[in-house]
């Protein structure tokens, strides 16, 4: 009798496998923060360089930029692993394919919304950002992008089994990354115009939360029945 992995070690065996594709592809890895870059150098060269005008625009324009980056990587998700087979053969072990999400969208954060965390302080010094601004940017993505790569695994989940699927997976994710966006840019506005953000932090961490109960779990029923048709 074939003795089955246990999820431990299948959960291990994932999260290696993750971080090895993710720096195997270099270029898919480079992408998101590339795109980042470009549209904020770009932006004040076609709106405006005055700083006045940056300081309005900045938090809306890099939260929009971080949700499109995120998206950008997003069709990727499980697609390797559905071409392959390992995750049909992951759903026939039996083993609890929640965690099997969780671990793969927490390899994507750390590849892609962790770096565009990381570079909050240079965004905002190109979009003239005032100091008062720069640590709820950076607390505001470190929440706010953990939130956008669980909702969009609901998305890449339903949209696996298609061949361009970008499209439709865009469709599907956009309206549920709104609240996101709306609360993450106004964290940084309330900072900069000298007003109290707990509230919109504390609300970035009420999604973040409830994303990370509910969209493995449905994520999980997506790819069973993407997988299953």
């Amino acid at each position: 009798m074939i003795e089955l992995p246990g999820l431990g070690h299948l959960l291990g065996q994932t999260l290696r496998r993750e971080f090895t594709i993710g720096f195997r592809n270099r270029g898919d890895l480079a992408n998101p923060i590339i795109f980042f870059l470009c549209i904020i150098v770009f932006v004040p060269l076609g709106v405006s360089p005055q700083a006045e005008v940056l300081q309005i625009l900045g938090p809306g324009i890099i939260w929009i930029i971080a949700l499109l980056a995120t998206l950008l990587s997003l069709d990727r998700l499980f697609q390797s692993d559905f071409e392959d087979g390992s995750l049909e053969q992951v759903i026939v072990s039996g083993q609890p394919l929640y965690w099997v999400v969780l671990v793969k969208v927490f390899v994507h954060w750390m590849i892609t919304g962790l770096p565009l965390t990381l570079l909050a302080p240079v965004l905002g010094l190109m979009m003239s950002l005032p100091a008062e601004g720069y640590w709820p940017l950076i607390i505001s993505l470190f929440l706010g992008t953990g939130a956008l790569s669980l909702i969009g695994s609901i998305g890449a989940a339903l949209t696996v089994a298609l061949r361009r699927g970008g499209l439709l997976l865009s469709l599907i994710i956009m309206p549920l990354y709104v609240p996101v966006l709306i609360f993450g840019s106004a964290a940084v506005r309330n900072a900069i115009d000298g007003f109290a953000i707990t509230g919109q932090l504390a609300t970035l961490a009420a999604f973040l939360v409830l994303a990370l109960v509910l969209a493995p779990l449905a994520a999980a029923g997506a790819l069973r029945i993407s997988v299953s048709s």
